[in-house]
């Protein structure tokens, strides 16, 4: 597993693929002169990034490539902080652009498994935009297409692991999707049962020998090993090599300091939460109070767990402080700071202090949360 993450770029040979298919993905060439902006996208550098894409698009201004991924790049501009919206109509605007000049690729050869690739991504990633902004009747139609053109796309995934991807992601959330969105069950319907094994088994094979989408598929593979498939340590892997290979990238760092959180190694956890808040306090492009609240929190975690509860209120505050300036009063760090804060206060006999916190959680977190069970039953106890 570990090599399949790591990136040994050890693709298919598909030189003469290439030629005979006339895919642009498969072009070794230009696969060569693009790693500089592919790179530079994924470390934050989005004028050297978006300087080579513009190059791309002049020479081939009629293929979704150079449009999808000027699109992309407007994408990570989005993920540290998915609630700004300052990036979302230049966003769409390129997945448009990318939609159209592949509908043209598909009118041509309506067996273009290239064209259908882009359908399928520019549609899933306009959905998953659309989605994040709670546009439900939009969202629903993106994932129709993107479903449509993803199941379209398969079958030649021995020309390229660029279009493996789909059939990956296809077979995992063909399953997943029902079974987590019971409204999507219709829909799902029509298409063919997937297998998440295999898809997961297939996102892999994307990390190791894609081009343009390895990183796509390593961002699907540490979400899913951190959440769905329990397996927080081939979470961490993944987060680790992502952060080394693109270390201004803040995602990749937020996650790398989550994973190391999730896994024990709270020292090291600490140690990267406190790079993430100087680079926000410098201002570095993407750091904002998202990954400040993550950073905060761990650090705060840190200093408690070894009694030097100054520094953990210190860094609760913070956490708190952050999750007001995101508006992320529901999240579980910025309910779990203020809990930890009402328990420091109350055992510092500062019942007042520890009733306000605790009486916080209760107005934030949903009754079946597990932050408002724990902070009614503490009020009960202490008689607060």
């Amino acid at each position: 597993m570990a090599n399949a993450v790591f990136g040994s770029q050890a693709q298919v040979d598909s030189a003469d693929v290439s030629k005979k298919s006339g895919y642009l993905l498969l072009d070794k060439g230009l696969q060569f002169r693009i790693t500089e902006a592919i790179n530079s996208m994924y470390d934050f550098d989005f004028e050297t990034a978006e300087h080579g894409f513009a190059v791309m698009r002049y020479s081939y201004p009629e293929h979704p490539l150079p449009y999808f991924l000027m699109g992309l790049a407007q994408w990570w501009k989005i993920i540290p902080d998915i609630e700004n919206k300052k990036h979302d109509a230049i966003f769409l605007r390129f997945m448009e652009e990318t939609i159209e000049k592949a509908e043209v690729m598909f009118d041509e050869d309506p067996n273009n498994k290239e064209a259908a690739f882009f359908l399928a991504a520019a549609y899933g990633f306009k959905g998953r935009l659309l989605s994040e902004r709670e546009s439900w009747t939009a969202t629903a139609l993106a994932g129709k297409n993107a479903l449509k053109y993803m199941e379209m796309s398969k079958g030649e995934e021995e020309l390229s692991p660029e279009l493996l991807l789909g059939d990956a992601l296809f077979n995992y959330f063909s399953v997943w999707i029902p079974e987590n969105y019971p409204l999507m069950k219709p829909v799902m319907a029509l298409f063919p049962k997937g297998d998440k094994v295999l898809g997961l088994r297939q996102l892999e094979e994307v990390a190791n020998n894609a081009f343009y989408a390895r990183v796509e598929a390593q961002y699907f593979l540490f979400r899913l090993y951190a959440s769905e498939e329990r397996k927080p340590y081939e979470a961490l892997q993944i987060t680790e090599y992502l952060h080394h290979k693109y270390p201004n990238n803040p995602y990749f760092h937020r996650f790398y300091a989550r994973q190391l959180y999730a896994v024990g190694r709270v020292e090291q956890a600490k140690d990267e939460s406190l790079e993430i808040l100087k680079r926000i306090d410098d201002g570095q492009l993407g750091y904002e109070s998202n990954s400040g609240r993550y950073a905060a929190f761990f650090t705060a975690q840190y200093y408690s767990r070894m009694n030097n509860l100054n520094e953990a209120k210190k860094y609760y505050r913070q956490t708190i402080d952050f999750g007001e300036e995101s508006e992320s009063q529901e999240s579980g760090y910025y309910l779990y700071a203020l809990l930890h804060l009402g328990k420091i206060a109350a055992a510092e006999n500062n019942k007042k202090e520890a009733e306000e916190y605790l009486k916080k959680v209760k107005k934030y977190a949903k009754r079946k949360h597990p932050a408002h069970k724990e902070a009614r039953d503490f009020l009960k106890k202490n008689k607060l």
